[in-house]
C-alpha cells in the first residue's frame, strides 16, 4: 500500500503539470477586441450608407455603361445627367435605390466581417503585410459578392427601366418568371473577377495610406481627427481601385441589363464574348465608358464608408 501512495502522485503529476501557452483560438473575437457580429453590424451601416449616398453618381454610370444597338456616340457625365433628368425628372436618378439597400447591407456585413476575420490569420499579427491586405480583401469579396449580386442586378435593371419594372419585387418576379433564377447570377464571374482585383487593390491601398497617414504625424491624430485619415485613405484606395477595373465593370453592366430598354442580349456569360461585343461595337474606348463617375462614384462612397465603418467600430469598443 505505501508503495501505491507513493507512485500514484508520480503517476497523476504529468496530469497536473502545467502545458506550454498555446495561441489562444477564438473564433467568435477577430480582434481589435471585437465580436464578428460587431463587425457585421459596423460593415452593414456602412455600406449601406455609402452606397444610399451616392447612388445618383451609380446611375449615371449605368446609363453610360449600358450597350444599345444605335450607332453609339461619345456620352459624357453632363450628357447622361442631362438625359436622365428630361427624360424621367429628378426621381428617376433614385430609381432602384431600395434593392440597393436591401443588398448592400448584409453584403457588407460578410464584406467586412470575412475581411477582418481573415485578416487577422494571415497577417500573423504584422499589421504592415500588404499581401495578407490584398488576399483577405479577396476572400472578403467572393463571400459578399455571392450576397449581392442578385440584388445589383435588380438595382441596375431598375435604374435602366425607364417604367420596364413598377419595382424592385416586379423585377425579381418578372426575371425570375421570363428568365429563371440563374439570370440573378448571369453576372457573377464577372463581378468576382472584378471585385477580386479591386479589393485586393483596394484593402492593399487603404491599409499602406491609413499607416502613412498616422505617422507623418502621429501625436497629432487624436480620435476627433482620425475620422479624417480613415477618410482620406479610403478616398485613395477607391479611386485607384475603380479605375484599374472600370472594364470588368462595363461588361458587368452589359450583362446585367442585357434585353432592357433596348441594350445589347448576349448568347452567353461568357467574358470574353461580352469584351469582343464592347470592342466590335464601340472599340476599345468602349472598354472605359463610364470610369469617370465610377472613381467619382468610388473614392467618397470609400471615404464615407471607410470613416463610417471605423466610426462604428469606435463606438463598439468604447
Amino acid at each position: 500500500m505505501a508503495t501505491e501512495a507513493t507512485t500514484a502522485p508520480k503517476f497523476q503529476e504529468p496530469d497536473l503539470r502545467q502545458v506550454s501557452p498555446t495561441p489562444d483560438f477564438r473564433p467568435e473575437i477577430a480582434h481589435d477586441g471585437l465580436r464578428f457580429w460587431q463587425f457585421m453590424i459596423a460593415g452593414s451601416i456602412a455600406g449601406s450608407v455609402e452606397h444610399m449616398a451616392m447612388f445618383p453618381v451609380d446611375t449615371v454610370k449605368t446609363h453610360m455603361q449600358a450597350l444599345r444597338p444605335c450607332p453609339l456616340k461619345p456620352v459624357g457625365i453632363r450628357q447622361a445627367f442631362r438625359s436622365i433628368i428630361q427624360k424621367e425628372g429628378p426621381s428617376a436618378l433614385y430609381r432602384g435605390i431600395w434593392a440597393m439597400g436591401l443588398g448592400a447591407g448584409p453584403a457588407h456585413a460578410v464584406y467586412f466581417s470575412f475581411y477582418e476575420v481573415s485578416k487577422k490569420y494571415l497577417s500573423a499579427g504584422n499589421p504592415n503585410n500588404s499581401v495578407a491586405h490584398a488576399i483577405s480583401g479577396v476572400f472578403a469579396t467572393v463571400s459578399s459578392d455571392a450576397v449581392f449580386t442578385p440584388m445589383d442586378m435588380v438595382k441596375q435593371r431598375l435604374q435602366m427601366g425607364e417604367g420596364t419594372y413598377k419595382g424592385v419585387w416586379d423585377c425579381v418576379k418578372r426575371v425570375m418568371r421570363e428568365e429563371g433564377i440563374s439570370a440573378f447570377y448571369a453576372s457573377y464571374r464577372t463581378t468576382v473577377l472584378m471585385n477580386a482585383p479591386f479589393t485586393a487593390v483596394h484593402f492593399a491601398t487603404y491599409e499602406a495610406a491609413k499607416k502613412a497617414l498616422m505617422e507623418v504625424s502621429p501625436e497629432r491624430v487624436s480620435d476627433e481627427e482620425g475620422w479624417l485619415v480613415h477618410a482620406t485613405a479610403g478616398a485613395a484606395a477607391g479611386g485607384l481601385a475603380a479605375a484599374v477595373t472600370t472594364p470588368l465593370d462595363v461588361v458587368k453592366t452589359q450583362l446585367q441589363c442585357q434585353g432592357v430598354c433596348g441594350c445589347d442580349r448576349f448568347t452567353s456569360s461568357s467574358i470574353s464574348d461580352v469584351l469582343r461585343t464592347i470592342v466590335k461595337k464601340d472599340g476599345y474606348r468602349g472598354l472605359l465608358r463610364g470610369w469617370v463617375p465610377r472613381m467619382l462614384f468610388h473614392a467618397p462612397a470609400a471615404a464615407i464608408c471607410w470613416s463610417t465603418y471605423e466610426g462604428v467600430k469606435s463606438f463598439f469598443q468604447g
